[in-house]
């Protein structure tokens, strides 16, 4: 099978072509040539005004609830989503049913994914059953494929425990992936706690909860040595201290999400259950604190947090909703209607190099030679989500039926070309 994509801009700083405009012919999921005006005849021609090619992206934090909850998402659905997205690997969530927590269920989801568009990559859970209480078998699911560990939506709250799984993973150079959140403080809350909160006479969550475990898990990564991602860094001061972590020399990272740069706290007026997210909206001020912290490099890359559910748990009180939305159809358009400043080149760092490099992924380099695992996106155009195109089985969104600016072509992954 030969793929001939023409007059496409390179977005890759560790190829010799970048941020030229060439033709770029694909064979069998190999770049074999790269040239002006290839006249090689090939099975398929993709040429898009505008149409720019990086290594292809990866987001850390998805839920494709399978096994268990496939009425949410499944593996084929969310791979489909991801593709449309633009991603070619995505790491998924343990909290699934059972829990992703031994090497057989780390082997199901690697096996899987073998027939899928992208590259499915499990996380294995740091405690047996999510619980918090016991470390799981880290070891052998590392051994089986897991990419790294985490208990995704249910944050480890004890810092004894923690400690003993960076203690644990760093035998194998491991990483553990943290959303920071306390429990314990505002163990109630439906929003931000704030002036928005008492307006709307929603119970809050105060920064303090996010900060605290930043500060808790930082000391325990100075303590121990070992490598930790924090995901989902909603506040400002939660940021910063990352930044000083970083100076410090410590082996911390950190993500964003893309509605977490999009909405604060004030876009909750109507109540839309879809805004309802952990973390949740913090204030604009935390808001713009983000995006400058994109844009000047102290965030690593962009995760999506991409957390289906049903209309049941979406279309209800406020109070009684759960927490999330679907992001990985619309992350890039959000992250290009978001920050109009950024670069090619700090774009593809948010969405591929940076991540591959943190997590140990094979390096992707748009050179002849190289495996091609691909994204075609374009600035020009625009995304609008609906429940007619969207590829994930759950429409929990507030992007819905909106106008965004940029689009994702399509991707060129394990040999195939997935357009949209």
């Amino acid at each position: 099978m030969k793929i001939l994509l023409r007059k496409v801009l390179v977005a890759d700083v560790h190829s010799p072509y970048n941020g030229s405009v060439i033709d770029l012919l694909v064979t069998d999921g190999n770049i074999s040539s790269i040239g002006k005006n290839i006249t090689d005849k090939a099975d398929i021609v993709c040429e898009e005004e505008g149409m720019i090619v990086s290594p292809g992206w990866v987001d850390i934090f998805s839920h494709f609830c399978d096994p268990g909850h496939e009425f949410k998402e499944s593996l084929e659905t969310g791979a489909a989503a991801a593709a449309a997205g633009g991603f070619t690997d995505v790491f998924v969530l343990p909290n699934t049913h059972p829990a992703i927590q031994s090497k057989s269920q780390v082997e199901y989801i690697v096996q899987r994914s073998k027939i899928l568009p992208v590259h499915i990559h499990p996380l294995g859970a740091i405690t047996k059953n999510l619980e918090g209480k016991e470390l799981a078998e880290m070891y052998d699911m590392q051994n089986s494929g897991a990419i790294a560990f985490s208990d995704g939506l249910h944050p480890v709250q004890t810092p004894g425990l923690f400690l003993k799984a960076l203690q644990y993973v760093k035998a194998f150079d491991g990483v553990l992936i943290q959303m920071p959140v306390d429990n314990t403080i505002g163990t109630h809350g439906l929003m931000n706690e704030g002036i928005v909160s008492t307006k709307l006479g929603l119970p809050g969550i105060p920064a303090i909860a996010e900060e605290i475990i930043i500060k808790r898990d930082i000391d325990l990564v100075q303590y121990t040595g070992s490598q930790v991602h924090f995901t989902g860094i909603s506040t400002g001061k939660g940021l910063e201290l990352i930044k000083q972590a970083k100076k410090d020399g410590l082996r911390v990272t950190c993500s964003v999400t893309p509605y977490h740069l999009f909405f604060c706290d004030e876009d909750l007026k109507d109540y839309d259950t879809n805004l309802k997210l952990n973390p949740p909206l913090r204030t604009k001020k935390d808001m713009l604190a983000l995006r400058k912290g994109v844009l000047n490099g102290i965030v690593d890359c962009i995760a999506s947090h991409h957390i289906p559910h049903d209309t049941d748990n979406k279309v209800c009180e406020f109070e009684y909703a759960k927490a999330g939305m679907t992001g990985l159809e619309t992350c890039f358009a959000v992250i290009n209607h978001s920050l109009p400043d950024l670069s090619n080149d700090q774009l593809v760092n948010l969405l591929s190099i940076s991540a591959r490099k943190i997590f140990k992924l094979p390096s992707i380099s748009i050179a002849e030679g190289s495996k091609a695992e691909l994204t075609l996106f374009t600035m020009n155009g625009s995304t609008t989500l609906t429940k007619e195109n969207q590829k994930s089985k759950s429409s929990n969104t507030p992007f819905l039926n909106k106008e965004l600016k940029g689009k994702v072509i399509g991707t060129l992954n394990k040999g195939n070309l997935v357009l949209n």
